[in-house]
């Protein structure tokens, strides 16, 4: 094939809406799932390839910029390690008729349904479209987090898609305001849809429609990315799904909402007499950090308590993104690239744990790194990347958000190492619990893969050590193109 010729952005989203197509189609759990992998991989190769020919000029339909690059590259690439763990999880699910054959199909065609929605949502230019493939997405993985079919997993979908609905009705809302806004500006049409333009006319947009359309698009997809107190649906869409739902609801689906906050954030800037969209947003990333810090001492199931760590760390990046400024967008696109890859590789681990321990309670686990030294360790890992101890790599996005913030606002930055301290506290109490001491509870067997949850762990560990020059550059450009 001409690499010339090849458009990566196509493949992108038509690799996996094919897939989703074919993998409804076909019988059998092997076929399925192998073919979910090698349409992952496909899809973050052709998303590589980004890097790789010159970017398609804006169309009315398509972006590619070095600010969703990022998001799409990281995007496809956990998408992919998570098909890896996912094929062993949901073998060991169908073993223990927990889903039947018809349920898989059923989950491998939403998977692949699900990744398209989120990187059309990434390269859209029509923020009508955009809003449409946040929907998708977010439709998809309702109807994956209640696969099981328990009482408790519908009552979670349910919940999710009630409140996932209001979000994305307010999100709308604020959506058309933006679209009156420019109304006058661009005329009528698709004009006063498409990003690009958009941005080049915002200066001359009614202030009073976008500082309106903003609030109800900080609220809308505020809802999606979990900020408190808008957050009542991620702890039981993370507890009662599939895990490796849970793992792409905190690695990337969080991310595509954040993403669309972002496009709207860079838009308010560009109008001078518009609201500061920051005090916004570092007031409700402050109130996600100490609120779901405290909330992680009462939490008894392990899958609930990194749900509400995912909640305090998506805090933490729409804090250091409401400050702004060169320093605190680097961090906060880093905090977000490294909080993707650990806690992805956490539910990897804490999926085969519920597997082997038969529960997902904490007091019911104990001892791990004895009774499964890899998986335990793994874990060990994990939580203190998570928790945010050196050399790994969150280590260093949460000590640039700091001290960006005690340079500029030291009150702000008090409440912020107060919060990340208490989870710190919250996160190390647990672990020391879960993963050392006598073992307790019945172990079953279940064959893991072990591959995605190291893969992710050693990319974290590298980052905490060494950032390459050319990605440190392409980050520093990004943090300036979000102002």
């Amino acid at each position: 094939m001409n690499l010339a010729s090849f458009d990566p952005v196509a493949a992108v989203l038509l690799i996996p809406i094919g897939s989703a197509a074919l993998l409804a189609a076909l019988p059998g759990y092997r076929l399925t799932a192998r073919l979910n992998v090698v349409a992952s991989l496909a899809t973050f190769l052709a998303a590589l390839c980004l890097f790789l020919i010159d970017r398609p000029p804006p169309g009315p339909y398509v972006l590619v910029d070095d600010l969703n690059i990022v998001f799409i590259v990281l995007n496809t690439f956990v998408g992919f390690t998570t098909s890896i763990f996912s094929a062993s999880y949901i073998a060991h699910e169908l073993e223990t008729g927990r889903l039947t054959p018809a349920y898989l199909r059923f989950y491998h065609a939403m998977y692949q349904t699900m990744m398209f929605g989120m990187n059309l949502a990434f390269v859209s230019n029509n923020i009508g479209l955009m809003w449409v493939a946040v929907e998708l997405a977010t439709l998809t993985t309702v109807l994956m987090v209640g696969i099981y079919r328990t009482h408790a997993a519908l009552e979670a979908a349910w919940k999710y898609f009630i409140l996932g609905s209001v979000g994305i009705a307010l999100a709308l809302f604020g959506t058309i305001l933006v679209y009156m806004a420019a109304r006058p500006v661009v005329g009528e049409g698709q004009d006063g849809m498409i990003w690009t333009i958009l941005i080049e006319h915002a200066a001359d947009f009614d202030p009073a429609l976008l500082n309106v359309a903003f609030v109800f698009l900080f609220l809308g997809y505020g809802t999606k990315v979990g900020l408190a107190p808008l957050h009542a649906w991620l702890p039981d869409a993370h507890a009662e799904g599939p895990t490796p739902i849970s793992a792409v609801l905190s690695g990337l689906l969080l991310n595509v909402a954040l993403y669309a906050l972002l496009r709207f954030k860079i838009l308010l800037a560009a109008n001078p007499t518009a609201i500061a969209p920051g005090p916004l947003m570092v007031t409700m990333g402050l109130v996600s950090v100490v609120f779901a810090a405290f909330m992680l001492y009462r939490r008894r199931d392990i899958k609930r308590l990194f749900a509400y760590s995912s909640i305090e760390h998506m805090g933490i990046i729409v804090f250091a993104f409401g400050m702004g400024g060169p320093l605190a967008n680097f961090a906060g696109l880093l905090h977000m690239v490294m909080h993707s890859l650990t806690k992805s590789a956490i539910f990897y681990a804490v999926g085969h744990i519920s597997q082997i321990k038969g529960t997902q309670r904490i007091n019911r686990i104990r001892g791990l790194t004895v009774t499964h030294p890899a998986l335990g360790w793994g874990l060990v890992v994990g939580v203190a990347a998570i928790a945010g101890l050196p050399p790994l790599g969150i280590f260093m996005s949460e000590f640039l958000v700091v001290t960006s913030t005690f340079a500029r606002q030291p009150l702000l930055a008090i409440v912020l190492v107060f919060g990340i301290l208490l989870a710190f506290g919250a996160l190390m109490l647990r672990l020391t619990s879960v993963a050392f001491g006598r073992p307790r509870g019945s172990t079953a067997s279940a064959e893991a893969s072990y591959v995605p949850m190291f893969a992710h762990l050693a990319l974290v560990l590298g980052a905490g050590i060494y950032l390459p020059a050319p990605l440190v550059a392409w980050f520093q450009n990004v943090a300036r193109l979000l102002g």
